[in-house]
């Protein structure tokens, strides 16, 4: 079980007024753990107004900076951004990607003294090694430069694919059963006779991913109104609440993060259960299997009576 940062004392008080007047309406018990948010429409933002794909993006880094301080104000312990996919990496044309390059490196050293100032903790996940080596220092320090805070740990899913994290698990399994092969001396054939094979569980492939020291998010949100996925996360999401807004990420502000909490807190969360409202009692009232079967056999029979359709039998 992945724990939490230690709490941090309350900055509520820090808030704006309309955030607050959302705030006051949520439960601060029932405030999730972990958020993560697929950050959609910089290139949409800056067409609607005739600017490049380019100032979308730079208008769609300050948005993060707002929505990362309203985490933090909250005590909200993790915050993950979906930041630049491996798909993003190998589909958009060069130029774009060497400017988000640019933009990542110049948002982590423009912005490590605010983070310190809120208390938040960088992090990343995704196939980091593969980007540019002055990017991958940049990203170092500020990771270190931010790794004592305790409050929000903030998480940028850099070159990440959700199947690619599960390929890269399976790897590491895989590579970690050989080692102890090697090391007792023995085949990976006995091994898997003497037990591996049965351990290897959910538990198992869960510490072999990126977000090994995680938990798995409550909630999810999407901006731009597209309702997909996008290869994020795909493990990890299984129970997560989704949060679906048409607003573009450049226009996602920390209000509009309370708003999608508040959401969240009015739906009920069964991960597969029974409401909690839901007793013996209920069961009580239901038909038994057999009855039922009875009552819909007719419609479940296929009409084998009915004479074939000839022309649709001879296509």
């Amino acid at each position: 079980m992945a724990s939490s940062p230690p709490q941090f004392p309350s900055r509520i008080h820090e808030l704006s007024p309309e955030e607050q007047s959302v705030y006051r309406q949520l439960d601060p018990a029932r405030l999730p753990k972990h958020i993560a948010i697929i950050m959609d429409g910089n290139g949409r933002w800056a067409g609607k107004r005739a600017l490049k794909r380019f100032l979308g993006h730079q208008k769609g880094a300050e948005s993060v900076q707002y929505v990362v301080e309203t985490a933090s104000r909250i005590n909200l312990p993790w915050l993950t951004l979906y930041a630049f996919s491996l798909e993003n990496n190998l589909r958009r044309p060069k130029s774009e990607v060497s400017f988000l390059m640019k933009l990542l490196k110049s948002y982590l050293i423009g912005n490590v003294k605010r983070m310190n100032d809120n208390n938040v903790r960088m992090a990343y996940i995704g196939r980091t090694h593969d980007l540019p080596q002055e990017v991958q220092d940049t990203m170092q320090w500020a990771m270190e430069s931010t790794a004592k805070n305790t409050g929000t740990t903030l998480t940028l899913a850099l070159n990440y694919g959700a199947r690619t994290e599960i390929v890269d698990a399976v790897r590491s399994i895989l590579t970690n059963l050989a080692t102890d092969a090697h090391t007792r001396g023995c085949s990976i054939d006995d091994l898997l006779g003497a037990g591996a094979l049965e351990a290897l569980d959910e538990s198992t492939i869960a510490r072999a991913l990126y977000t090994r020291d995680m938990p798995d998010p409550d909630l999810v949100i999407r901006t731009s109104g597209e309702q997909r996925i996008s290869n994020f996360l795909l493990w990890q999401i299984a129970y997560s609440e989704i949060f679906i807004t048409d607003r573009l990420w450049p226009d996602f502000r920390g209000l509009h993060l309370l708003e999608a909490i508040n959401a969240y807190q009015h739906r009920e969360r069964r991960f597969g259960g029974l409401s909690e409202t839901f007793t013996d009692e209920n069961l009580n009232t239901l038909e038994p299997a057999e009855e039922v079967a009875e009552e819909i056999k007719d419609h479940l029979t296929p009409q084998s009576e009915s004479k074939p359709d000839h022309a649709l039998s001879r296509r």
